[in-house]
């Protein structure tokens, strides 16, 4: 096969495709929606059996439990893949919206439109899910989409890819609006990030080396973010019980995702009476804690933290543990370390809690919840294509007006400029 002719095919198609859905009906997006769901619930056998035979593969290679976690398309998974089609399908479409239309001195209306970007390359690793969470919010916001995801994942994202395109034909739209590149070569992504004519913005969804190369070497605009280093604050006014919980979820829930909990941060006038809770429940999870000195003398066995941890995203069952003397340290510690993705503050006062809102600088930032909270799906999006730390277009969990842009409109009846 030859790479570069290959994917230029594939952007020629892809840009093609794009100008169709990007005038197509609500109606008509929201009918291939629900026909790839169907699809999808129909073929569970068969996602079930591809899926297993990139496990095999996966444990035959090496790789690690957090990304044999993330490969795993359990029934519960497919069937989130098959509710977060249904909910993006009920969404309201962001394309064609018009807002803030305001009469001009001169006698016209200006306002902004909402339209789609055009055609989005998505590189993933191993989480076959993001092959339906990429086409169904690409297509609802009137977008074409090239997906390469990993090799570790090929068999299920091509099962998949059949049934989104027998979506996409039922509803009479093109199935070249979503392709799945079927070269696990490496040399296909680099022709993605770089096919300015046919390709308006990459997405990276993987970890941070996979990032790092696209960032570095992409000509075309990025939506990303790098690291997942999140925190929860315990202030000294925290409510014992919901700080313990919302610890616990935070961090022991799921370890191979950005939005676990790193580094947790606990303010001195509380420390002794939630890291003793804490470092009972963690033990039962089998989390291994890592602190500073303070920590150590209140848990017994914590291994001494390093520089180092401060500023690593585990994606593992180990976590960092650091006691503050009040929220100001608490926040010094989170804009120094931060990868900037989702952080917060479990307090019952309310002036402590707008203050951490307000000055800490991250994708997200919560009051009283658990970090696992910052997904797309949870926030109302019906999916994600990704989290962007970046503070240019889209910020946070990307979703349909993320993958949109705004462009002016002007009405009017035959004004001229005096």
């Amino acid at each position: 096969m030859n790479i570069k002719e290959y994917m230029t095919s594939l952007g020629q198609q892809a840009k093609t495709a794009g100008r169709e859905v990007s005038r197509a009906e609500s109606g008509q997006k929201n009918a291939a929606l629900l026909a790839i769901a169907e699809q999808l619930k129909n073929n569970t056998a068969l996602l079930a059996e591809e899926n297993a035979k990139d496990l095999q593969a996966g444990k035959e290679k090496g790789l690690d439990a957090a990304l044999l976690d993330r490969l795993e398309l359990t029934p519960a998974r497919i069937q989130a893949m098959i509710d977060g089609l249904n909910e993006v399908a009920a969404l309201p479409d962001p394309v064609g919206a018009m807002t803030d239309l305001k009469y001009r001195p001169s006698g016209i209306q200006v306002g902004q439109m909402r339209v789609p970007l055009g055609v989005i390359g998505i590189i993933y690793e191993s989480r076959p899910n993001v092959t339906v969470d990429a086409a169904a919010l690409c297509l609802k916001s009137g977008n074409a989409c090239i997906l390469r995801g990993g090799s570790e994942s090929i068999h299920s994202n091509k099962a998949i890819a059949q049934c989104v395109a027998q979506g996409l034909e039922q509803a009479g739209l093109p199935v070249t609006a979503v392709q799945v590149v079927e070269t696990t070569d490496r040399a296909a992504v680099g022709e993605l990030i770089s096919m300015n004519d046919y390709v308006d913005v990459i997405v990276p969804r993987g970890g941070k080396s996979l990032i790092e190369r696209i960032s570095k070497e992409a000509t075309i605009a990025v939506i990303k973010h790098l690291d997942g280093i999140c925190h929860v604050y315990i202030d000294g006014a925290a409510d014992i019980e919901k700080a313990v919980n919302i610890a616990v979820n935070a961090k022991t829930h799921r370890y191979g995702v950005c939005n676990a909990m790193e580094t947790l941060l606990v303010a001195e006038s509380v420390a002794t009476q939630v890291l003793p809770k804490l470092a009972v429940l963690y033990k039962k999870s089998g989390v291994e804690l890592r602190g500073c000195l303070k920590t150590c003398s209140i848990i017994p066995g914590c291994v001494r933290a390093t520089e180092e941890d401060w500023a690593t995203e585990y994606l593992a069952p180990v976590l960092s543990i650091k006691v503050v003397t009040d929220i100001d340290e608490a926040m010094a510690h989170i804009n120094q370390f931060s990868s900037g993705h989702t952080e917060s503050i479990v307090t019952e006062n309310y002036t402590l809690a707008r203050r951490f809102l307000r000055e800490v600088d991250s994708s997200s930032v919560m009051i009283n919840a658990s970090t696992r909270f910052a997904d797309g799906f949870e926030y109302g999006l019906g999916a994600e294509i990704g989290i962007s730390t970046d503070k240019l277009h889209a910020r946070g969990p990307v979703g349909l007006e993320g993958l949109t842009s705004l462009k002016y409109v002007v009405l009017g009846d035959g004004h001229i400029r005096q």
